[in-house]
């Protein structure tokens, strides 16, 4: 039976990293929010980008670049990383470069990954019937506040991991995990007051950013799943995977 395991700041992902472990990175406060809303809005690709000279390379390519830092979008950037950056028709067929504060370095720790996929509570569900369906080990990589450890994503890792185990196909004995789906009973009825003093929400709330914040709590208004491809993150579909030369994973329907 495959395992669900949780690693809490990317500075810790040696210690979890093992092949063929498909591991979901997590960032609610904003960055895999706002590239679930974009890809699921039309955006073609999201290439994460761990440094801001890189971002800037790439906004001298010609590139649409999303860059923030300590929540607040760089100077020169056309996008920041708020969800709602990503719902208009302007990044619609768009490869948009983004570099962020945590959930770009999150990924950069991850890309030796055999897979990679982009998790948050907006697309929770059809996220986990789809790890259901691959039955591989799963570790959820929290992205963490500048490699420390946060509420909201082990608030997202204590709802997937429980909607992964109540399928009674995963286990786990991994203490994280089991300390997450506790917290994530404890704040699921109202998870905006429960992180009420929380260290991200009070400064999302100090830059009158609290639209974001409920956005990002808001379960399953999409389906897509933003998985990593060629350098970029792009949506998981069954011809992507054709192309990865992914034949152990599947996309849609149940191996029987």
């Amino acid at each position: 039976m495959p395992i669900i395991q949780t690693c809490y700041s990317p500075a810790l992902y040696s210690l979890f990293e093992e092949p063929e472990t498909i591991v979901v990175v997590v960032d609610i406060f904003r960055a895999t929010s706002a590239i679930c809303t974009a890809l699921d809005n039309g955006v073609a690709k999201m290439i994460p980008v761990a440094g801001l000279d890189e971002a800037r390379k790439y906004k001298e390519m010609g590139y649409m670049v999303a860059a923030e830092r300590n929540a607040i979008k760089e100077e020169g950037f056309d996008l920041g990383n708020s969800p709602f950056d990503y719902l208009g028709d302007n990044v619609k067929g768009k490869t948009i470069a983004i570099s962020t504060t945590n959930g770009t370095q999150a990924i950069e720790a991850a890309k030796s990954a055999s897979t990679i996929v982009i998790g948050s509570f907006l697309n929770v569900s059809s996220l986990a019937e789809w790890l259901i369906i691959q039955q591989k080990n799963v570790l959820i990589l929290c992205s963490g506040w500048k490699n420390k450890y946060n509420m909201e994503d082990s608030l997202f890792a204590g709802c997937l991991s429980l909607e992964l185990l109540k399928q009674k196909e995963f286990e786990t004995a991994c203490d994280s995990t089991i300390a997450a789906g506790h917290l994530y009973n404890l704040a699921k009825n109202d998870m905006f007051t429960f992180l009420e003093y929380s260290s991200h929400r009070k400064r999302l709330k100090n830059l009158n950013l609290e639209n974001d914040i409920t956005y990002c709590l808001t379960l399953n208004t999409i389906t897509t799943i933003p998985i990593y491809f060629e350098g970029g993150l792009v949506a998981l579909t069954p011809e992507v995977l054709m192309q990865m030369g992914e034949e152990s994973l599947v996309a849609t329907e149940k191996k029987s």
